[in-house]
């Protein structure tokens, strides 16, 4: 939820000084309350922050959110910002990475802009929290690697920062927070509108989570166990669209990430997207963004997915 920026706590300390730009570095943190960091010009790197348990605040320019467990929140360089334990938590546990973002991260992150350059993905399903600590973990370890043996395992009680300095260990290392970046913003939703029937939320869920799949008006209506007439005048009902169109519709935005984030062939993208027909494709995909895919891959998006 974003609120005022008027009350973060301040600085548990001098001002905290940012990592150069240009190196990766990844920490875990567990803080009491009371700590808090400021930097007032903000940094020359991007911070990923993904919260684990307790509560943590921050702000980003004129903007604020609290972050709770399976929050990822971003912040690009250049703006002043702050972050703390939020007021009233018994702690913030936390992940942290300091590093250049890659360029397809952002159409995946853009959804999640609240200003200022401030991206927060919430909320994130309970089924992907696991793996993306996972790959938190792997990160830290993999920041560690030397580039000619298999990367190390951590230990418990280890240090909790680490910063890849190698090249390998580098790329290593945004692999990971590329699989962290993807799982979040891939599953991430959009709260429901009060009122709307849990079975038009779950059918619609079921669309979102994998639109490619060969979804039917019948299968989508057992699944929340509803004839297919039923659901079909329930969901249109609810959402003012036929299923079908919901689906189309979920489609074509998969296709937009992927022409906006992939190297894939656009025969491949429309396949991936769940459409038989690379002729079908570009004759809607034109239709919904104005330009076919390979323009509007060339040229970068005229219309948000």
């Amino acid at each position: 939820m974003t609120v005022s920026a008027d009350g973060l706590p301040g600085t548990a300390g001098p001002v905290a000084p940012a990592p150069p730009p240009g190196l990766v570095v990844v920490g875990h943190f567990d803080q009491p309350p009371g700590y808090a960091v400021d930097r007032p010009r903000g940094a020359d790197s991007w911070l990923f922050t993904w919260t684990t348990a307790g509560r943590g605040r921050l702000r980003h320019g004129s903007t604020e959110v609290r972050a709770g467990t399976g929050d990822l929140v971003v912040l690009a360089p250049g703006v002043p910002h702050g972050y703390a334990v939020e007021p009233g938590a018994p702690r913030w546990e936390f992940w942290w990475v300091h590093c250049q973002a890659r360029p397809t991260w952002r159409p995946w992150l853009r959804r999640y802009d609240t200003g200022e350059g401030m991206y927060a993905v919430t909320p994130t399903p309970d089924a992907v929290h696991g793996r993306v600590e996972a790959a938190f973990r792997r990160m830290l370890a993999d920041a560690r690697w030397t580039g000619t043996e298999a990367p190390p395992v951590r230990t418990p009680g280890e240090e909790q920062v680490a910063v890849a300095h190698g090249t390998a260990a580098r790329e290593l290392a945004l692999c990971s927070l590329e699989e962290v970046v993807l799982l979040t913003a891939g599953t991430a939703r959009t709260p429901p509108e009060p009122g709307a029937d849990a079975r038009v939320r779950r059918a619609q869920g079921l669309i979102d989570a994998d639109p490619a799949a060969p979804h039917t008006v019948r299968s989508l209506a057992e699944h929340v166990g509803l004839s297919p007439s039923r659901f079909a005048h329930l969901f249109t009902g609810q959402l003012g669209q036929s299923p079908m169109r919901a689906l189309r519709e979920a489609r074509l935005r998969h296709a937009a990430r992927l022409l906006e984030s992939t190297g894939l062939s656009v025969e491949r993208v429309a396949a991936a997207s769940g459409f038989a027909s690379p002729y079908h494709f570009n004759r809607v995909f034109r239709a919904r963004y104005g330009q076919p895919p390979g323009v509007y891959r060339a040229r970068g998006p005229m219309v948000g997915p």
